[in-house]
Order: C-alpha cells, then structure tokens, then sequence
C-alpha cells in the first residue's frame, strides 16, 4: 500500500500550500486577491482533474495518506467515546478499533479499521491490517451491542487481514468466517460505511451489514489491483489494467447491487475537506438508522438476509 502523493494530485497539493503559506501572513499588501486567485485556480484544476479519475486514480484516492480515517469519524461524529481493548482470548489488536458513543442522541456500538498516519502510527496498526484478535475484539463489541439494543456502525478502510504466520497460526480464517456467520444473525441494525479500502476477507469481517455504503472516491473488492496483476500477468506494474477489470468503484458497485448507496465526497476528495466528508457520512448514517429502526427484529433479520443472498449472477447453461 503506497502512501506516497499520487501524480494528479501533486500540482493541487502545490496550489493548496501555496494558500496556506499566504493566509499565515498578516492581511495588505494585495494579499487577499492573490489567495482568492488561487483558490479560484485550484477550484477549477481540482474539477477537472477529479472528473476524469480512472479506476486505478480512484484507488490512489482511497489510499490518500491524509484521508479521514475511523478515529477521525469518531471524534468528529460522536460524543462519550468509551474504546475497549482486546478480544479475551488473546491481546488486543490496533488495527481495529472499538466502543461505544453517543451518535447524535443514539447510543451506538462502533466498529472499524485504523491505518495511522506517521511511520510509528502505521507499525503500531500494522497498516490497517487486522489479526484475528481485532475480528474477535470487534465481534466482542457486537455482541454487547446486540445485548444492549445498540445499533452498531462500522468503518471499514484496510487493504486486507493480515497474512502473517502469527495471525495464520492463530486462526485468521477462522476468525473472519465466524464474523460473517455471526453479523448475518445479529438482532441489532448494522451500518457498514467504507471509507477508504474495503479489501477482502479482511473488510468482508465486519462488512455484513443492513445498509452498506461507500465514499464517493472508496474502494471495495476481492483483491488489491496490485495482488489481482500479480496473479493475472505475473506482473503488478498492470495494476491500472486490473482496477479497471475488476470494476472497484463506488459507481460500479452501486450498479451492481453490492452496495446499497454512494456518499458524495467535497470536491477533491474526503482529505481536501475532512469536515464537509464528516457530515455528510454522519447525515448517511443517521437517515439509515431511522429507516431500521422502524423495522422489528423480525423483518431486519430477513431482509438482512434477503440481501446478501441476491448477490451474485450466475447462467444456467
């Protein structure tokens, strides 16, 4: 997972320092005129380079280094964060993260993947990439939450579980099949949103949920383009090839019935404007919880499973 600035966005990040380094000096001397004109300059070139995004773009987009990620939606969205730690088995994973908070008048349960932004921030969550023990912590939390009558939120951004021999050892696959057994049967609401990456198993894990949507500039799929290259031609330097393939966007997974909506990102994506994203997934989340808890136990369990069962197209020959 490169955390490197993709290419397209290098002359916007320019034009964005360029207006930092000047709204810092002291107001004369035609200064505001020079920072409206480049925030004009960088309002055009940001739309157009964001209109024309391919695939393999958008999955560098969802990658962004200064993308929000799940913490960032916590304390932006929630009030009484209490995080609790470990799954009682074995240690307690960093790549995940979990508790409880207040939503906006609701108690709620709050799972979701945590990638971390400095060098010591990315070991300490191992990248993003969950061991067994995070799918255990997160499904520990859940089933408070179903215990309590909480609804539970979960924010997935990881390029995948982590395919380590400790976390093999250990019973990954295990772990993830368990989750999706479980969150299938849970009698409480579950909105999943994907924020960044939504890789494999390792998304899939806490992925099961009554409304499933997606970032505008998210990704969502079986494997990295890089892994399915690798695969494919043996070689990853066809990545773009692959995204394109397997169809990874918000957009594409919309029309294929695999999601359930596409949150609209700012312009230029969550990281050009963290706050504008903040609201917009808080405003998502709240009108679907309202949609399910109108519905008994019953009827959110079968639809829960309706949904997920219609996935998928097959021909009979």
């Amino acid at each position: 997972m490169s955390t490197s600035e993709p290419s397209f966005e290098v002359p916007l990040s320019e034009l964005r320092r360029r207006i930092d380094e000047l709204e810092a000096f002291p107001p004369g001397s035609g200064r505001s005129k020079e920072i409206d004109r480049l925030k004009s300059q960088l309002g055009k070139a940001t739309a157009e380079v964001y209109k024309s995004l391919n695939r393999w773009q958008r999955a560098q987009v969802a990658r962004h280094h200064e993308r929000p990620h799940t913490i960032d939606y916590i304390q932006a969205l929630t009030n009484n964060w209490v995080e609790l730690h470990g799954d009682r088995a074995f240690a307690d994973d960093p790549a995940i993260v979990a508790g409880f908070a207040t939503f906006r008048g609701r108690t709620v349960a709050i799972v979701g993947h945590q990638k971390g932004r400095s060098t010591k921030q990315r070991i300490h969550r191992n990248f993003g990439q969950p061991r067994p023990e995070g799918y255990r912590k997160a499904l520990r939390v859940m089933k408070l939450a179903e215990k309590f009558g909480r609804p539970v939120l979960s924010f997935i951004d990881t390029p995948g579980a982590y395919p380590g021999i400790g976390a093999e050892e250990r019973g990954q696959a295990e772990a993830i099949a368990r989750n999706l057994r479980e969150m299938s049967m849970l009698e409480t609401p579950i909105v999943v949103t994907v924020t960044g990456e939504g890789g494999s198993g390792g998304a899939l894990a806490i992925g099961v949920g009554d409304r499933v949507a997606m970032l505008e500039y998210a990704v969502y799929s079986v494997i990295s383009p890089e892994g399915c290259a690798a695969i494919l031609w043996k070689d990853q330097t066809k990545r773009k090839e692959a995204a394109e393939a397997m169809r990874i966007t918000a957009p594409d997974l919309l029309e294929l019935g695999i999601i359930d909506d596409v949150i609209p990102e700012p312009e230029g994506g969550a990281h050009a404007d963290p706050q504008t994203a903040y609201r917009r997934v808080g405003d998502s989340i709240e009108q679907t919880l309202i949609e399910l808890e109108a519905l008994t136990t019953r009827e959110l369990l079968a639809a829960r499973y309706a949904k997920f069962r219609a996935l998928g197209v097959f021909v009979e020959s």
